[in-house]
């Protein structure tokens, strides 16, 4: 059996927005449209639930990787759960585990993953991001980071990056 790419999105716990939370079950949904697994921090809430929750109902795989030693508070649209016992050390496995990185909303944590990625050379793509925070990125990550709009250019950009960059 073939290995399946693996797509990380990331974005805020308790401070995601309903539209950070509509956005995250939209590209979930869409990642397992394409046969793509979703990976996520997999806590029960926010872009980590929400992204779950939309792959999950399309039928694909769904990895949370959680913070804390058990899987208390984990996200029930997680096929699998990765109990770290890391706290926010358990970002790098999310990183360097995603074969891209889809950023959704922003929080502290979301950033602390956002520099990860771009200093372990993953393709960052920062969905609806507002104006500052692209520059931010794109000014410390170059190349590595792109800027979406909408759902499907989100998918043109990781199927580009997946022609060109096969595991």
């Amino acid at each position: 059996m073939a290995s399946k790419f693996i797509i990380g999105v990331i974005g805020p716990g308790e401070n995601a927005t309903p539209d950070d939370n509509r956005t995250a079950y939209e590209i979930g949904w869409a990642i397992a449209e394409q046969g793509w697994a979703t990976l996520t921090g997999g806590r029960s809430f926010g872009v980590m639930d929400a992204a779950l929750k939309g792959a999950s109902e399309n039928k694909g795989s769904t990895l949370g990787v959680l913070s804390a030693a058990n899987s208390k508070g984990s996200s029930m649209h997680a096929d699998i759960k990765i109990v770290t016992g890391m706290g926010s050390g358990r970002n790098l496995i999310n990183v360097l585990t995603s074969d891209v990185i889809v950023v959704v909303g922003m929080s502290p944590g979301t950033a602390s993953e956002v520099a990860l990625a771009i200093k372990n050379d993953r393709r960052i793509i920062l969905l609806k991001q507002d104006e500052l925070t692209v520059q931010f990125f794109k000014k410390i990550g170059d190349y590595k980071v792109l800027q979406a709009q909408s759902i499907p250019e989100v998918i043109a950009m990781i199927k580009d990056y997946l022609s060109v960059n096969r595991s």
